[in-house]
């Protein structure tokens, strides 16, 4: 059976310091370690990490490299992410988030996990992305919080 391929944005890393989301993260951060699934990070995601705390910094360190899939900035995931930006699914004060989705989106991930409500596991946002992506020819993509995907 081949094992999913899941995209966390920056956020999945800082929750491993925050009360609210510590459990979840960390499970989901345990998890990954233990192959459950295949973690995807963008060349953005390596870009935040490098302005985080180091105790942030400090997560992906600790990951089997062999468990960790790293995807290189390109003309294509741009080109997505001004599309989300045009359709007006997101702002350019929010560019980095439709570039988390729009890595994803071209990584063919089968899951975006994030803690970001607002602007990438938001059920509008999530459907304009969707429509985009088709009108694009990409499929829709799914995005959760680390909650809903790690095993209680």
């Amino acid at each position: 059976m081949r094992r999913l391929r899941v995209y966390a944005d920056t956020s999945v890393f800082g929750g491993c310091f925050d009360t609210e989301f510590e459990r979840d993260s960390r499970t989901f951060f345990r998890e990954a370690a233990a192959g459950r699934f295949r973690l995807v990070l963008s060349e953005l995601t390596l870009r935040e990490l490098a302005q985080a705390p180091a105790h942030v910094r400090g997560v992906l360190p600790q990951l089997p490299p062999q468990e960790v899939e790293f995807l290189e900035a390109s003309d294509e995931i741009r080109q997505l992410r001004n599309a989300y930006l045009q359709a007006g699914i997101l702002t350019p004060a929010s560019a980095s988030d439709a570039e988390h989705i729009a890595a994803a989106t071209v990584a063919g991930v089968d899951l975006l996990v994030s803690w970001n409500f607002r602007h990438i596991v938001h059920y509008d946002r999530i459907r304009g992305v969707a429509a985009v992506n088709l009108l694009q020819g990409y499929e829709p993509l799914r995005s959760h919080s680390p909650r809903e995907v790690v095993l209680q």
